[in-house]
């Protein structure tokens, strides 16, 4: 979800994908390249990001990612889930 997210705005090289959800996240989460790009290769392979072959700002060759229509639409998804389990786990945390 945090990748579909960091997308959502435009596509970006993988790096710049671990940046951004670091500034969401006011640099609480951070996502290694061990953790990234797995995800990655796991959401091209469901057709919810697709990439390409750019330069990137300083010139170098980099692979970047964009999301799909139906990228857009899982991560739609996964946010509706998200607030209805985050939201049970605070009803859960609340009782005494």
């Amino acid at each position: 979800m945090l990748v579909l997210k960091a997308l959502w705005i435009g596509p970006m090289h993988g790096y710049g994908v671990a940046q951004r959800i670091a500034q969401l996240s006011d640099k609480v989460l951070t996502v290694e390249e061990g953790s990234l790009y797995p995800a990655v290769y796991r959401l091209q392979q469901q057709g919810w990001i697709k990439s390409k072959w750019r330069n990137s700002e300083n010139n170098q060759r980099a692979r970047y990612y964009a999301l799909t229509r139906s990228g857009r639409r899982q991560l739609e998804l996964e946010r509706d889930n998200w607030r209805r389990l985050s939201g049970a786990i605070t009803r859960v945390l609340r009782t005494t």
